[in-house]
């Protein structure tokens, strides 16, 4: 399962729309946010749901008697509509896996709680909640900025700050998944930073990257390595909100920027998938 994204830039309107769950919609938001698609290249199709396509394409051929679908959270194919094609050929057990690495009620829940309600009770569910911790998962970001001169930035979107009252998980993971993949690749120097906060009015986790940016040029850094622990492939807030708006901070501030290479549809993260669909298959559960 996958965020989604509109296949075209027609379609932002109605993709923004559902984010917001219907709700009004700020002309000025929506502008920005077609602008920001179009940088990307999005006119008549997405390269972002190619990748994800991509991804699917290859777990399937990884894992070899597992037939896997796509449902996006926000557009086409709906997570619905995938649950209802796995049960259409029989399956029994299905297995929910999102691609985003960490546990938050505000966006994995969420993902579970549409899976649940379109199964309903028809097959069994094996619902795979995190992976943050998974170590192959580790090992392939650590791979990624193993040997680097540069600060290490380990970055993720940021949530409401009021996720924390209620005893979420989401930040500590994150904190957890740094820290491993900074002690398995022998990183010194790596501090952690939000990013890709939404103008809601309320307070959201920080520190965002952009200030942080400014916190290590005053520490006296001069070139730092991006790694997106949360994210696992090139998509908006990777391709905006990292290489065009943080790049841009940096240059200002005479930082050298750098980021990783994200794991798309790369064997070794499509074989990390792979592990986590077999483990849940041995020990499916009752949704």
């Amino acid at each position: 399962m996958a965020y989604g994204s509109p296949d075209r830039l027609d379609d932002v309107p109605v993709y923004y729309s559902d984010i917001r769950g219907g709700g009004p919609i700020e002309p000025e938001l929506l502008a920005d946010l077609v602008e920001r698609y179009r940088s990307l290249g999005v006119e008549d199709e997405s390269p972002l749901n190619a990748i994800t396509e991509r991804t699917r394409a290859a777990l399937e051929r990884e894992l070899g008697d597992v037939t896997v679908f796509t449902g996006m959270k926000h557009w086409t194919p709906r997570i619905s509509d995938a649950a209802d094609r796995a049960l259409a050929t029989g399956a029994d057990v299905i297995v929910g896996l999102v691609l985003a690495p960490h546990y938050s009620s505000m966006s994995i829940a969420g993902y579970k709680r549409q899976l649940e309600e379109a199964i309903a009770d028809r097959a069994e569910v094996a619902f795979i909640d995190s992976w943050h911790d998974d170590p192959g998962f580790v090992e392939l970001l650590a791979d990624r900025v193993r040997g680097t001169h540069a600060h290490v930035i380990f970055t993720a979107h940021s949530l409401p700050a009021r996720i924390l009252e209620a005893g979420d998980p989401y930040r500590e993971q994150l904190l957890e998944t740094s820290r491993r993949v900074a002690r398995r690749a022998g990183i010194d120097g790596w501090s952690f930073s939000f990013q890709s906060e939404s103008p809601t009015g309320e307070p959201w986790l920080g520190p965002d990257i952009l200030d942080h940016l400014v916190e290590l040029h005053a520490r006296g850094i001069d070139g730092v390595l991006v790694c997106p622990v949360g994210f696992v492939a090139d998509h908006l807030e990777i391709r905006w909100d990292l290489d065009h708006e943080a790049k841009e901070k940096a240059a200002e501030l005479g930082i050298g920027f750098a980021r990783v290479e994200m794991p798309n549809a790369d064997p070794e993260f499509v074989r990390v998938l792979a592990g986590l669909v077999r483990r849940a298959l041995a020990v499916p559960s009752r949704a």
